[in-house]
């Protein structure tokens, strides 16, 4: 997909079924990786072919499936991971659980950027807000570029992450789904972090009406649901 500025490609990638964003400049050609995970020789390819150069990693949140691509990415694109200042503690927790290392975060910690909501990221000219949607962890973000919502474990096509896991919370969730991302316009194409929908994408406005997660006025009828 391009847009203004922006180029956009959708990858699945892994067995999980996950969705990897390379999102670029048209002018500038700098681009981003939003979650990079399963096959990082797939992911440069993409960014060859397109001609772009990837100068920033964007992680929805720590989870393995969305981010144990990330060390093999960023010795040959000296790229700069950009995480929510909450899931930080958390993804190192997460990956010593699955034996897998973190120390290149501590070894080189000018490559980390700790996000808050609200914070803009350049990749050229193409203008990155990032959206604190906690639920599916503590420092789950979504990714808002040029009417594009990257959801990451947040909210799928029809669905929404999981809550039942270390890290989870069901109010927050409630909150994240019904009224941060709620808000956003109608128009606003989600691109979630897995294809578990059928279709590759929707827009908000779609999952206000089909999507029965987006559906609920009371936050506490929802956390009993989803418990």
């Amino acid at each position: 997909m391009d847009s203004t500025h922006m180029i956009l490609e959708q990858a699945a990638i892994g067995p999980m079924m996950n969705f990897v964003y390379l999102i670029g400049c048209r002018e500038t050609r700098e681009a981003a990786v939003i979650d990079p995970a399963w096959d990082v020789p797939k992911i440069l390819e993409l960014a060859r072919n397109s001609d772009l150069r990837i100068r920033h990693v964007l992680l929805t949140h720590g989870h393995p499936d969305h981010m144990n691509g990330l060390e093999p990415l960023l010795e040959p694109t000296g790229a700069v991971i950009h995480i929510h200042t909450e899931e930080v503690d958390y993804m190192r927790e997460v990956a010593r659980s699955f034996g897998m290392s973190t120390d290149f975060m501590t070894a080189q910690p000018d490559r980390i950027h700790r996000t808050s909501d609200g914070d803009r990221i350049q990749a050229g000219k193409v203008t990155v807000q990032c959206l604190h949607t906690p639920g599916h962890t503590p420092g789950s973000q979504c990714f808002l570029a040029e009417g594009c919502l990257f959801s990451g474990d947040t909210l799928f096509v029809d669905a929404c992450g999981r809550v039942d896991m270390p890290g989870g919370d069901p109010e927050k969730m409630w909150w994240s789904l019904n009224q941060k991302l709620h808000s956003l316009d109608d128009s606003t194409i989600v691109y979630p972090g897995h294809d578990y929908g059928g279709r590759p994408t929707s827009t908000i406005g779609e999952q206000k009406q089909t999507n029965p997660y987006m559906q609920y006025g009371s936050v506490q009828q929802f956390v009993r649901d989803m418990r």
